[in-house]
């Protein structure tokens, strides 16, 4: 009977150092609570002893995790209703201030992007907020950086997903990109006409100079059109005849005698 008693007792003595036994992936550490105070280490990876009840092993994992921000209704600096969603990557960097500052870090970092991401894109205007994006996402990690780091987690990145517009809204943006459009033809038609007009009274200059230039053009001219194989007949008149013609008549007309 005596010995019964102590095989028991050795059997539940090796039953309770088996079950203090606690195996810690890598990634994972342990806040060991000892009498409700926590030891001022993280135990792990590896193995580590928690002997209940005296010892209270909360894990925390030290991998980036992925936080995804429900759709915010954001109105812009500029009056426009907006709805965004972002995506969070954090990660915990001191598992005791994750365990001892805050009840859940994770629900408590979500509830801050929210209201985060709401403040900070309230502060823009639309075209801010679609064309300069990255500017934007990176003051949003700097701020939930800032507020998440007593808690011991570290905000690496953050990212705004997905800009839902209203409809009206849409046809508006996409009417301002057509005007837009249209503006940058005329501006490119009008420097293209002023350049062709320059090269013109380059082009001018040079045959006022050299008179025999234009005979040259007619040539060339009659030579595009005979490629063509067509029955038009083109014959060059110089333009100086006009001239030559208009001052014949001028003079014909001041040397008849006035009645």
């Amino acid at each position: 009977m005596f010995l019964d008693v102590w095989t028991i007792a050795a059997i539940i003595i090796v039953i309770y150092l088996l079950s203090s036994i606690k195996i810690l992936a890598e990634y994972e550490r342990g806040v060991i609570f000892r009498l409700g105070r926590v030891l001022p280490r993280a135990k792990g990876p590896g193995i580590v002893l928690v002997f209940a009840p005296i010892d209270r092993m909360v894990r925390v994992s030290l991998r980036i995790d992925t936080l995804e921000v429900p759709p915010q209704d954001v109105v812009t600096r500029d009056n426009v209703t907006v709805k965004v969603n972002a995506v969070i990557y954090f990660r915990v960097i001191d598992p005791n201030l994750a365990v001892i500052e805050v009840s859940n870090f994770l629900y408590a970092t979500s509830q801050l992007a929210q209201t985060t991401l709401r403040s900070v894109l309230g502060e823009v205007e639309l075209d801010e907020l679609l064309s300069q994006r990255e500017k934007l996402n990176t003051r949003l990690q700097a701020i939930l950086d800032q507020h998440t780091a007593p808690w011991g987690v570290k905000v690496t990145m953050v990212e705004v997903k997905q800009v839902d517009l209203a409809e009206q809204m849409i046809r508006a943006i996409a009417r301002q990109a057509e005007a837009e459009r249209e503006r940058r033809a005329k501006i490119i038609h009008a420097e293209g006409e002023y350049t062709a007009a320059e090269k013109l009274a380059m082009a001018a200059e040079v045959i006022q100079q050299q008179p025999a230039a234009i005979q040259l053009r007619y040539l060339q001219t009659l030579v595009e059109i005979g490629v063509e194989k067509n029955t038009t007949v083109v014959f060059p008149l110089p333009i100086d005849i006009f001239s030559s013609l208009e001052r014949l008549m001028q003079r014909a007309s001041e040397s008849k005698p006035q009645s």
